[in-house]
């Protein structure tokens, strides 16, 4: 499998774990950091969701989580929006690393598409597909 053309440059966050889940996707084909690769261990777990989700945007990378908390959370939400952050995160919290992985990368082509046309924008995936969160409205 190769990535669709014009698929960005990937940011892992924590919540994905730091080895499983970025392997799987590196064997497919994509281009990727972790939080851990990019800010070292220990360090990656006092990093402030703010201060990654801004250095992921500033970079042009699209983010993949899986804590769609972040839509209630006002910090994190002006951040996605004031970096033109492309976050999509995983609806269930229960996944193993093989789960995880397939349904990105089943998700894959429609990512890439929404990364070409959109900016600050979180998108929930699900075993039904994508689901955009409106993140200019209150919790």
């Amino acid at each position: 499998m190769s990535p669709p053309a014009g698929l960005p440059d990937l940011f892992i966050d924590r919540s994905l774990g730091r080895i499983k889940v970025p392997q799987l996707l590196r064997a497919a084909g994509l281009r990727l950091t972790t939080l851990a690769e990019r800010y070292g261990i220990p360090a990656d777990e006092d990093v402030a969701d703010e201060d990654w989700l801004r250095d992921a945007g500033e970079r042009g990378e699209v983010v993949f989580m899986k804590d769609e908390r972040i839509r209630y959370r006002p910090a994190e939400k002006h951040v996605v929006t004031a970096a033109a952050v492309r976050a999509f995160c995983l609806s269930r919290r229960d996944l193993d690393a093989d789960a995880m992985a397939a349904l990105f990368l089943d998700n894959l082509t429609r990512i890439a598409e929404i990364s070409a046309r959109e900016q600050a924008c979180l998108y929930v995936i699900s075993f039904v597909g994508l689901r955009r969160v409106d993140l200019t409205s209150s919790p």
